[in-house]
């Protein structure tokens, strides 16, 4: 957190000293458990000189650019490391000077080149109070480490200079049994008594908590935490910070990262606990920072001036060129939905907060700030960082948006039709939507106007149960930040199978006889909401039909299966089965005239001729349909027809082609019976011959 300033490059010096190794506290075991003797911090004291060439202990003095002087103390061996910093006395004190150290890797053996330490804005806290808090630069990671060298560019240094050494993997870091890694904390506890009667019978479920790596999960230090947590009111700005601990770190390395800091900010700089009240490194995992409930406003050490009613997320790194990863950058979107939407306070806009005291905004002056700001908007600091200052107007769209893109994917086991869903059981609303599940608080179903069910953000799908008849049915999704989307529906819920208003019938029909007849099979339906498909004898047939046309072989029983389904997926089926059945004009008792014609073409291979007129042959059957089969020239006359004694019509058997084994009447029943057909030759005028094959009739 580097001040904007020009380093004024003066003659300073340090003296090399014995390190003085602070005292290990047990805890539990690291994942490499390093010896017992391994410290967690080890100080070397720093002191200045003034114009001597050479000193003993290792310190010498060399010339810099433009006359400037650089004190440096020559390398040595440590116990192992992997995080360093600079602290002094006066924690208001801030170094004139650059200070830059240089480290040897524990595995390699090999030095870095010399890397700054930032020094802006040292004391950004105001965590603690007392004699023993000191001012420190910012804490860099060099990984495991077993040797260091440090150096001071500057003209004014501020005194109790020392290097402190963090190692967080030592035996001295204790532990808190439980989950490690990524774990979802508890739940909000604010939360619950505020949605517990919402709605009547229907309970919201609890606002979620980001998921993260617990204290206990990055193995926190409790034992090193000596004073309770402190709360102020809800959360009115986030404050964007960077560690500025470096950039070359593995995603693996962030929880020993993060336990470092914390040893850094407690045993070096003096405070109660790790300032920061959220941590997320560039794989964009969330670390749970300074104790007492990531769901409650905890006063952190973060932002000098503006602790109170904030919270502070820091990323880990150095973001002042480098770019920020999206994944980081949504985590920290993620954070600030959550703290500034659980006090309904929108990330897109401002507040106006009134300073306790900082080196921009003295005690009792207001700022007006963004919900979300950086560091750098209340201290002279370049903290977050520019990469990171520029991606603020995003992460505030991001945290602030509503859900976008929300859509209505279906209902579950309904089909859509004409605008609308139809369900023959409980409905699921079912939804797609743009923004990701982690910056979503819930979804609620709302039927005509009222809530129906609510599922946390993960879900897609909820159940409702309709009452029969259309409703609407509307989505809402709630955002992190407590914007609202919404989608809605028609969905009809129709539980009752469609009627049969007439049973499937089956009816004779004119047309060709030989092997088999022609026949159609009819039914009437009823539905509410209204029939989707009509499947007969392994044939699907849309909503609409209401009959097919079909053959059936003579003398063999056929069964007609009708299978109905409406659009709500109730079905009902229906079946009717008939037999064909061949009565020939040999059998028929007869009036008049008759003569019998033989010819292929013939039923049978022959037919009865008469051209007396009166001439006449009955039949007797029992069935339900029945057809009178006759031949068909240009010179065949005309009969009458009778059923049960009663008239039915005249047929004209006159014919442009020749037709033989036509079916040319038919009559049909609802239900089969016994009935008499007579059929009468005419005698037509000019072309009296009428040539009848006989009856057919379903029994």
């Amino acid at each position: 957190m580097r001040r904007n300033r020009l380093t004024a490059r003066l003659v300073a010096a340090l003296m090399a000293a014995t390190p003085a190794v602070a005292v290990a506290i047990t805890g539990g075991a690291a994942p490499t458990p390093p010896t017992p003797a391994e410290p967690v911090l080890q100080t070397f004291p720093l002191t200045a000189w003034r114009d001597e060439a050479v000193f003993s202990g290792g310190m010498r003095l060399v010339a810099g650019r433009a006359g400037a002087r650089t004190a440096e103390l020559a390398r040595r061996a440590t116990e192992p490391f992997s995080l360093v910093g600079v602290t002094w006395s006066d924690p208001k004190a801030v170094p004139a000077g650059a200070i830059e150290v240089r480290t040897r890797g524990a595995a390699t053996g090999r030095w870095t080149s010399w890397q700054r330490l930032e020094t802006d804005n040292p004391d950004a806290s105001a965590g603690a109070g007392g004699s023993h808090v000191r001012g420190a630069s910012d804490p860099l990671w060099v990984g495991p480490s077993d040797g260091v060298q440090a150096r001071v560019v500057g003209a004014v240094l501020p005194t109790g200079l020392r290097v402190d050494l963090i190692n967080p993997d030592a035996r001295g870091t204790a532990t808190v049994p439980g989950a490690a890694g990524l774990v979802p904390v508890a739940g909000e506890a604010a939360g619950r008594e505020e949605r517990a009667g919402v709605a009547g019978k229907v309970a919201l479920p609890l606002r979620p908590v980001p998921r993260m790596v617990t204290r206990a999960g990055w193995r926190a230090d409790e034992s090193i935490v000596e004073e309770p947590p402190e709360y102020t009111g809800a959360v009115q700005v986030v404050f964007v910070h960077h560690t500025a601990t470096g950039n070359g770190y593995g995603c693996a390395q962030s929880a020993g990262i993060v336990r470092g800091i914390e040893a850094y900010h407690v045993r070096s700089k003096g405070w109660n606990d790790i300032g920061y009240n959220f941590l997320v490194d560039k794989c964009g995992q969330i670390f749970e920072g300074r104790a007492g409930g990531v769901h409650r406003s905890v006063l952190g050490a973060h932002t000098l001036g503006f602790n109170a009613n904030a919270t502070a997320v820091a990323v880990i790194g150095d973001y002042g060129s480098v770019a920020v990863p999206a994944r980081a950058r949504a985590a920290v979107a993620q954070v600030a939905a959550y703290k500034l939407g659980a006090g309904r306070n929108s990330a897109l806009g401002r507040v106006r907060l009134v300073s306790t005291g900082s080196d921009r905004y003295p005690a009792g002056k207001a700022a007006v700030l963004y919900r979300i700001s950086g560091h750098r908007d209340t201290g002279r600091t370049e903290c977050p960082g520019n990469s990171l200052y520029a991606l603020l107007p995003s992460i505030r769209r991001m945290a602030g948006a509503a859900p976008s893109g929300l859509r209505y994917r279906g209902v579950n086991a309904a089909t859509r039709r004409a605008g609308r869903y139809y369900t023959k059981g409980p409905a699921g609303p079912a939804w797609d939507l743009d923004t990701p599940t982690r910056m979503l608080d819930r979804f609620e179903v709302w039927v005509d106007g009222r809530l129906a069910a609510a599922v946390p953000g993960g879900h897609r799908q909820a159940p409702v149960r309709l009452t029969p008849g259309e409703h609407l049915v509307t989505v809402k999704a709630v955002h992190l930040s407590g914007r609202i989307a919404t989608t809605s529906a028609k969905v009809v819920a129709d539980a009752v199978a469609p009627a049969f208003t007439r049973a499937p019938l089956v009816s004779l029909r004119e047309g060709a006889v030989g092997a088999t007849a022609p026949v159609r099979v009819d039914w009437g339906l009823s539905d509410t909401s209204g029939v989707r498909s009509v499947r007969i004898s392994g044939e699907t047939l849309t909503g609409a039909a209401r009959g097919i046309t079909d053959t059936v072989r003579l003398g063999a029983p056929e069964t007609w299966s009708v299978s109905v389904t409406d659009q709500a997926g109730n079905t009902r089926n229906g079946a009717v089965t008939r037999t064909p059945v061949v009565l020939t004009e040999a059998g028929a008792p007869r009036t008049g005239t008759w003569r019998t014609v033989r010819d292929r073409g013939h039923l049978g291979g022959a037919a009865g001729a008469a051209s007396a007129a009166g001439s006449s042959l009955t039949w007797r059957f029992t069935g339900s349909s029945v057809a009178l089969l006759a031949a068909r020239t240009a010179m065949s006359g005309r009969v009458r027809v009778y059923l049960d004694g009663a008239f039915q019509g005249v047929v004209d058997l006159r014919s442009g082609e020749p037709q033989y084994r036509r079916s040319v009447w038919t009559r049909t029943w609802r239900t089969s019976g016994t009935h008499t057909v007579r059929v009468r030759a005419e005698g037509t005028t000019g072309r009296p011959s009428v040539v009848l094959d006989g009856l057919v009739y379903l029994r």
